[in-house]
């Protein structure tokens, strides 16, 4: 599947709203559950999704390199609200004309990459993120095929040696299926190359 970059940028924005959905469903009991991120509640997983949409909104614009647009919000007393914002935020970002044809500058993965490689590092995380969300709350995502094959097309170019994952890299490393299992669909797929074990996270409702 050949996307252009709209179209990539129109499953980005999918995959963003989505995730948007699922955190506005917490409760105010659900913040301090424990999420699939090892050792971060949903709290702490939505101060970092807010912190990753207003690092992609400022790499879009051309001002990634600066480590103050990546960091964590102080205040996360109203996490829906600080993270909608954040979201509404990267979305008009990558809106802009001429935004996708930027090099954005991503310090974390290490330096500077093409932005329509960059929305999709963008995309796969979103899907994930959305996931983990869900999976917290016992939820299920809604995420169209179009969106999880994209993502998977992405999660399938991660480096998968062991070295590069773990504690203090990007992502955990790879979870193989169980041997009983059925062969993964996209989501599971995606997620177990990031690292994810979704049979731990069962759907409640």
């Amino acid at each position: 599947m050949t996307l252009s970059e709209a179209d990539l940028v129109e499953l980005d924005r999918i995959a963003v709203r989505e995730a948007v959905r699922v955190v506005d469903l917490a409760g105010e009991d659900d913040w301090e559950r424990d999420s699939p991120c090892a050792g971060w509640t949903l709290r702490r997983l939505v101060a970092h999704m807010t912190a990753q949409h207003h690092g992609f909104a400022a790499a879009a614009r051309g001002e990634g390199q600066d480590a103050a647009h990546w960091r964590e919000p102080r205040d996360m007393s109203e996490p829906a609200k600080t993270h909608r914002a954040a979201a509404a935020a990267v979305l008009d970002a990558f809106a802009e004309p001429g935004a996708v044809e930027r090099e954005f500058a991503l310090p974390e993965l290490g330096g500077g990459f093409p932005g329509r490689r960059a929305v999709g590092f963008h995309l796969v995380d979103y899907v994930t993120h959305a996931w983990d969300v869900a999976a917290t709350l016992g939820l299920r995502v809604r995420l169209p095929d179009d969106v999880l094959g994209a993502a998977l097309a992405v999660a399938r170019r991660v480096p998968t040696d062991p070295a590069l994952r773990g504690p203090g890299f990007a992502f955990a490393p790879v979870v193989l299926a169980p041997e009983e299992a059925a062969g993964p669909g996209p989501l599971e797929e995606t997620l177990r190359l990031l690292g994810r074990r979704p049979e731990r996270w069962p759907v409640r409702e």
